[in-house]
C-alpha cells in the first residue's frame, strides 16, 4: 500500500542485521499472522474466536503484547511496530510462545489505521512511544488530533485507550490533546490512578531502563 505523502516515519527502522534464525522465522510465520496488504481490516474476521479484539501500537520487542496475549488466549490481539530488530523479536515470541491469537504487521501505525474497520476494537495500547521531547518536534508526536480521530472511529463505545510514557512533556501533550474531547474520559480519580501501573500491565525491559524524565505515568481513557 503506497504511504500517504501526508506521513513521514522518523527516526531509524532498521538497526542491526537480523540473524538467520530471525529472517527464516519472519520468512516462514509472517505469511500467516500478517495484515492483509490492502483493502479494510477487520479484526473480527481474522481472529474469529476471540471475543475481544486489542491493538497495541509501537510495540518494541513485543513483551508487553506477547504476555498479554499469553495470559488471555481468548482475547485477539494486533500489533503494529516499524522497527524491523523489534519486530523480529515479536514475531520469535509468537513462534516460542505458541501464540495463535496474534497477528503482527511491520509499519507505520498511522498508515495502517485508517483501514481498520470502524468500532472494531476492544482496547488500544500505546505504551512508551518515542517522545520526541523537543518542542520543534512535537508535531512527531504518534498522538495528534488525526491519530484521536482514529482512535475515537476505532473503539467500541466502552472501549478502552491506555497511553503510557516516561516522559513529562509527552505526558502533558497527551493530556492536552485529549482533555477537551467529549468522546473520551480519563479514568484517573487520584493521583495513584496514573502514578502506578494498572493491575493487568506487563512490565518490559525498555520500561525498566527509565531512559525519560519521570516515573511512568499511565493514563487510560473510555470511549463514550
Amino acid at each position: 500500500m503506497p504511504r500517504n505523502p501526508g506521513y513521514r516515519l522518523y527516526g531509524r527502522s532498521v538497526g542491526k542485521p537480523l540473524s538467520p534464525r530471525q529472517q527464516a522465522l519472519i520468512d516462514r510465520i509472517l505469511p500467516d499472522i500478517d495484515l492483509p496488504d490492502a483493502g479494510q481490516i477487520d479484526p473480527v474476521a481474522l481472529l474469529p474466536d476471540a471475543r475481544s479484539h486489542i491493538l497495541e501500537i509501537g510495540f518494541g520487542g513485543g513483551e508487553h503484547l506477547a504476555g498479554q496475549a499469553d495470559r488471555n488466549p481468548d482475547f485477539g490481539y494486533i500489533g503494529i511496530e516499524p522497527f524491523l530488530n523489534g519486530f523480529a523479536k515479536a514475531v520469535t515470541q509468537v513462534e516460542e510462545m505458541e501464540l495463535g491469537n496474534v497477528r503482527l504487521h511491520r509499519g507505520d501505525a498511522r498508515d495502517t489505521l485508517p483501514r481498520f474497520r470502524d468500532g472494531s476494537l476492544d482496547r488500544i495500547f500505546l505504551l512508551f512511544p518515542d517522545p520526541w521531547p523537543k518542542k520543534r518536534h512535537a508535531k512527531r508526536r504518534f498522538v495528534q488530533a488525526i491519530t484521536r480521530d482514529h482512535f475515537a472511529r476505532l473503539l467500541k463505545p466502552g472501549g478502552q485507550l491506555r497511553i503510557a510514557t516516561d516522559v513529562k512533556a509527552y505526558a502533558d501533550h497527551v493530556m492536552m490533546q485529549m482533555h477537551d474531547d467529549e468522546r473520551f474520559v480519563w479514568q484517573a480519580a487520584m493521583a495513584d490512578d496514573w502514578r502506578i501501573a494498572p493491575a493487568d500491565h506487563i512490565r518490559t525491559r525498555y520500561e525498566a531502563k527509565n531512559l525519560g524524565d519521570c516515573a511512568p505515568v499511565f493514563m487510560d481513557f473510555v470511549r463514550v
